[in-house]
Parts: structure tokens; sequence; C-alpha cells
């Protein structure tokens, strides 16, 4: 199963939004950019909402059935391990696996020595096509790259044989995960890397690596922006002299995870799209729940106060809702409205509170990124919150393909 060059992690928390997320795709590939739709949730996710990974099988199916999409489409079984992987083998096609908490954890004896044996051509000077320096590694650094990531990518081929033998290794498309960690991989740490995974005969199609800079939830990128253009450029070169020196699949492409709402290095990223001529997989995920609450709101009436109802709820349990991701949120309670006041909000101010629009002084990312984890509060409203997706899916549904087309796939894929 052969991805294509560009592909897009749609995550529908509820599952709800496949055809307005799909919609969004066809407005592209009526522009002239073909992107493959990749439908992801993720254990936590499902175990969260109390669903089933075949809800977003169904989802997809039944949006492509609809739009009558005729290309190739996903549903990704995204962030598992060994031990939450069989729950999502009879519904998905696209595997995100995440060896995170196997970097930097003991070796088997001779792991190490047995790959600095084989791989001495790392240690050295590399002239990289596409970095206008060379790119040296010392000995010292190869061994200490490989300690942290030789143990990872022996995990990565214990999931990948795990999959293959249930489904069969020609019926899913593989994707290594190590962005869930705290420290980036420079681009002389994804030489190694690719080169470890190369030798468990991982055929991954796409990496994801941990970038520089916070890739904080349903908000923009926090960091130096030029520093992130140099390193994702270099990271580009990498993967291709990868490619052509450890045989890796020739589609192979960088990962970008927590690609929501990361509007100040879109930019970059095309431009160094373009230099390469490279493919690419941009991930989002509850992006797509905001716009649900943003549609909900933005009708007025009940759906108003059904949205500040959600708010005042995650207000209540906001240490709960943010302890799982703590590591990729910054709330900072003190520019948190207090919900007495919210209460009196009319639609627009809510939205402009939610709605992720920087220019609009009422923005509010704290608020934004509360709402972001607080989805949990909407699927313990069960029917109360379907039935109120169903009643306002006309201001719902425009809000999600709008969010998709113009604030993701425009900016990342047309460079406007």
């Amino acid at each position: 199963m052969i991805l294509e060059k560009y592909s897009m992690g749609i995550g529908d928390r509820f599952a709800r939004e496949a055809e307005a997320q799909l919609k969004a795709l066809k407005i592209a590939e009526d522009e002239g950019v073909e992107i493959a739709p990749v439908w992801n949730k993720s254990y936590r996710e499902h175990t969260t909402i109390g669903s089933k990974p075949e809800s977003v099988r169904f989802a997809a199916d039944s949006a492509v059935a609809k739009l009558g999409w005729k290309k190739n489409y996903y549903v990704d079984a995204d962030h598992i391990r060994l031990d939450t992987v069989d729950g999502f083998l009879s519904s998905c096609n696209f595997y995100t696996i995440d060896v995170a908490e196997a970097i930097g954890s003991s070796e088997q004896p001779g792991d190490v020595s047995a790959f600095l044996a084989k791989h001495s051509e790392l240690i050295g000077s590399h002239e990289i096509p596409g970095i206008d320096h060379p790119v040296a590694i010392e000995k010292s650094a190869v061994q200490r790259i490989a300690r942290q990531y030789v143990p990872a990518a022996k995990e990565a081929r214990r999931i990948y044989r795990h999959i293959a033998d249930k489904i069969g290794a020609d019926n899913f498309v593989t994707e290594v995960s190590m962005d869930e960690t705290d420290k980036p991989q420079t681009p002389d740490e994804l030489l190694v890397i690719l080169a470890a995974l190369s030798d468990e005969r991982i055929p991954l199609q796409t990496i994801a690596p941990k970038f520089t800079g916070r890739f904080n939830k349903g908000v923009d990128y926090v960091g130096d922006v030029a520093r992130f253009e140099r390193e994702f450029n270099d990271d580009l070169a990498v993967t291709s002299y990868a490619i052509a020196g450890y045989g890796l699949p020739n589609n192979l492409k960088l990962s970008v995870h927590s690609g929501s709402d990361k509007f100040s290095i879109y930019g970059p990223i095309h431009r160094a799209l373009k230099r390469f001529d490279a493919g690419l997989h941009l991930k989002t995920a509850g992006t797509t729940w905001l716009e649900e609450i943003i549609g909900i709101a933005e009708a007025g009436g009940e759906g108003l106060e059904l949205a500040k109802e959600i708010y005042s709820k995650a207000l209540e349990k906001s240490d709960a809702l943010c302890a799982p991701y703590a590591a990729v949120i910054d709330i900072h309670a003190d520019q948190l409205a207090p919900a007495s006041e919210v209460e009196g909000w009319s639609a627009e101010r809510f939205v402009s509170a939610v709605r992720h629009d920087q220019t609009n002084p009422l923005y509010n990312p704290s608020m934004r990124q509360l709402l972001h984890v607080g989805y949990k509060i909407a699927a313990q409203l069960d029917e109360r919150y379907y039935s109120a997706l169903g009643e306002y899916r006309e201001s719902v549904a425009r809000n999600v393909t709008h969010n998709i087309y113009a604030r993701h796939l425009s900016p990342v894929f047309f460079g406007k």
C-alpha cells in the first residue's frame, strides 16, 4: 500500500465531520493538488470518548461514498503501541507506531556495538545535497545517538511485525513517530535513526520526528521560525539522502504532528516542499472538534448555551483535563474568563475568543487550549452533544470545511 505524495491526517474526535473534512480536500483537488485523507484517532481519544476504532472507519467509508471520492483514503491507528494496537487491526490501514517511550531505554547487549560495526560510514563528514555545509558526526556522537534510538527502532519493528503478521504487510501504511518526547531530534540524529529503522526492515513511508519549538495543541507554533525553517529543510535533505543510502521507500516523507494551526511555519513548510519537490504528511487532531464548538456557538440560542456549558464544566475540571496533555499545552489560568462572565457573552463574543484568528483582539489562546482538551466534557453529554451536532449541522460543517481548506491546506500546499 503506497501512500500518496501529500496526505493529511484529519482527526475527528466524535467521528461526525468526515464529510465536511473531505469536502475541503475535494476543493484542493479541484484546484489541482491531490491530498490523501487520513482519518486519525488515538487509543487515548477512543478511551476518553468511549468509542471504538470501527466508528472512524464507518464515518470515513460513509463520507467517501456520499461525496464520490474515487482516490485512496486511510484510517489511522494513531500513536499505537504493542499493548494498544489489536483493537485497531480490523478497521485501520495506516498505523502510527509510537516509540517515544522506547527512546533511551536499555538496549540489549551488543545492539549498539553491532550497529556501529555495520554503520562505520556514519562516522565522519557527509556532503548532503540541499544542506550548504558538511554534516560531521563523530564516533562518540554516533554511539550516543545509537544508544538513544536503536532500542526505539527495535520496538518499532516488534510493533510493525505484529501488525504485518495479523493483517498482511501489503495492507497498510507504516509511520514511525518519535515526536512525543522532550528533546527534538537534530538532522544528524535523524540520519542515524533512519539507518537504524532500515536495519529493522521497516518499510516506513512517513517519519514523525520532534522538531525544535513548541507544538501546543490547537494554537500557533511557539519558537524561532527561522530556526525551524533551517531544521525542516535539513531534515528533508537528510531524508532524501537516507532513502538513497539505506534503501528506504522512495516515497518516505516527513510527518508534522500536532500540525493543527501552526500558521507561522506553514509558509516555511511550503517553501521547503517546493525546494525539494518533497512530500508531506500534515497531521491535525482537535482543530475539528474546536470548529464543532464554534459552529454550535455561532448558531446562537440553545447551541450557544451548550457551548457555554461545556466551557464552564471544562473550567471546573481543568486540572484533570489538562494533566494528560501537560507537555503540549500552555494555559495561563489568569487569562481564562470566569464562567459567570462567559454566561453573558453573545455568540459573536464567544466565537471571537475561541476561533484561531490572531488579528482579533478578543482571541483567547488559553481558552482555546482548554476547550481543545475539554472534548471529554462533550463526550459526557452524550446525546445532548450529538443532537446539537445534527441540529446545527450547516453551521458546524461550514466551519470545519473552511478551517481545513483555508487555514491549513491553502497555506501549506498552495502557498496562499
